[in-house]
């Protein structure tokens, strides 16, 4: 990270002399000037944010609805529809790709963000199953009595969800909304293939970068050309947001994961 902070200043003079390395001789704004016109930065936020945050709640809130189904209703076949949903994590996603593909394709959903919002808002969105199974522990846990005593006070399924249930699994809310915005801002192979000429996000901009510089600034100019600099500067300004956000949530983001049971080993 210090070394492409530091090389994202490095004038095209400072990155070809050998002598340099972490000291630059002046610092460059030329490169973050280049890198902001060739991501089209305001715009690619925009769609960064257009895409991202809505996917982000319907996942979540899809996830939530059906771990609580799962955990707190009795129903046929019920070991067999958590063993489905486990089985949905195994496929990988280019296995699906082309069917969903020719599947939007045919309700005329290309081109639109409908193809994201939908699988999340349904509960299979980008990697809903561990969230579900998170939902699922976590409403497995408390004592169904608290259920019953709502009951005996009038309130029905839905309001025991989220007046009960959901506070309980709070922790894993904020899991799940951080990690889905993170996965889908990542994310760059169905967004592109799906959306990505109309709502070209900032990972997009960033993966067809060389391209776009090329078509701005020409490549005939030796200092002119794409260097490594430029490259990161735009990595740089991509990832901003990102950091931004776990700067921000950075202590509800250590506490949900140590709450839900999430560690490294």
């Amino acid at each position: 990270m210090i070394y492409m902070l530091v090389c994202s200043f490095m004038s095209a003079d400072d990155l070809v002399d050998p002598s340099i390395t972490w000291v630059p001789t002046g610092i460059s704004f030329e490169n973050y000037i280049s890198a902001f016109k060739t991501l089209d930065f305001f715009k690619s936020f925009l769609n960064s944010l257009i895409t991202v945050l809505p996917t982000a709640l319907f996942q979540t809130a899809s996830a939530a609805l059906v771990g609580y189904g799962l955990a707190r209703f009795e129903f046929p076949l019920k070991k067999m529809w958590i063993v489905l949903v486990v089985a949905t994590f195994l496929i990988p996603t280019q296995i699906t790709l082309i069917p969903r593909y020719v599947l939007f394709h045919q309700y005329g959903m290309l081109d639109t963000v409908w193809p994201q919002y939908l699988p999340a808002l349904f509960g299979q969105g980008l990697k809903s199953t561990i969230f579900i199974l998170l939902y699922y522990m976590v409403f497995s846990s408390y004592p169904k009595a608290f259920d019953e005593a709502a009951r005996i006070d009038g309130a029905n399924r839905f309001k025991i969800f989220y007046k009960i249930a959901l506070p309980m699994g709070s922790s894993t809310t904020v899991l799940a909304v951080l990690f889905s915005v993170i996965w889908y801002w990542n994310e760059t192979e169905q967004s592109s293939l799906f959306f990505g000429s109309v709502f070209p996000t900032l990972p997009i901009q960033l993966k067809n970068f060389a391209d776009r510089y090329t078509a701005l600034y020409g490549n005939n100019d030796t200092f002119q050309r794409l260097n490594e600099s430029v490259s990161l500067a735009g990595t740089l300004l991509s990832i901003i947001p990102m950091i931004v956000l776990y700067f921000c949530f950075q202590k509800k983001f250590v506490e949900s994961i140590e709450r839900s049971g999430i560690t490294g080993e």
